[in-house]
This record gives C-alpha cells, structure tokens and sequence, in this order.
C-alpha cells in the first residue's frame, strides 16, 4: 500500500473546522491545512511559533497566482515575525493573520468571489 501526503487537487470552500481538523468537498482532514491554488494540502504545523520561511514554502513557489494569504493561527491572532512578513511582502503577498475560525469564514468568501486567495490554517480543537 503506497501512503501519499494528503493533497485535493483543486479549490473548495471549508465547510467546518474543529476537532483537530477541517472539513471540505465531502471529505475530511485531521491536522492544519494550506490551501493554495493548485489544491488543499496537508501541512504539518501545529504551533504558530514554527511560523517560517520554510513553512511556507509552496506558498512562495505558488505566489504569481496569490494576492492575499490568510494565516489562521490558532483560537487567537499571533502577529507574523518581521522577517516573515518582509518575505511575503517582497513576494507581492498581502499576508493577514488572524485566528483560524476568521481565516476560515474569510478564506470561503474571497474564495466565492473569485479572488486570488489562499490560506494556511492551524488547526483548533
């Protein structure tokens, strides 16, 4: 049995959050989430302090196709590193933190609008 890391190749909206996971296109994922325009992926962070350069690489990899980032830190907003938001900004990404739940509901309705969004969420339980 081959095990992959888990990837939705295409964009769809969040239908729940919690429990340690999210819920979308009749599926569900345990763990944090990055949504990017070539799909939703699992991503293995769990802290906000792990926040990195590295963390979010295939945002950087994705950027001509990302206007806004939604950055959902947990239950509550944790403020990017200095550096972090340097290298968005260079990028020509308008990073937001925000808690997840706000990343969320944020994220589904740029999503509806058809903007160039993607989001890197932690999950909550």
């Amino acid at each position: 049995m081959e095990i992959r890391k888990a990837h939705f190749p295409g964009r769809a909206p969040l239908d729940a959050y919690g429990d340690g996971g999210f819920r979308f296109a009749n599926m569900s994922h345990h763990g944090s989430l990055l949504c990017v325009p070539s799909g939703i992926y699992g991503w293995d962070l769990k802290d906000p302090a792990a926040f990195s350069a590295a963390a979010f690489q295939r945002v950087f990899e994705e950027h001509e196709d990302i206007e806004v980032l939604l950055i959902g830190s947990g239950s509550d907003l944790r403020p990017l590193p200095a550096d972090l938001r340097e290298k968005f900004r260079e990028a020509g990404i308008m990073a937001d933190p925000m808690s997840t739940g706000a990343a969320v509901r944020t994220f589904n309705v740029l999503l509806s609008e058809g903007r160039a969004v993607a989001a890197a969420l932690l999950a909550v339980d």
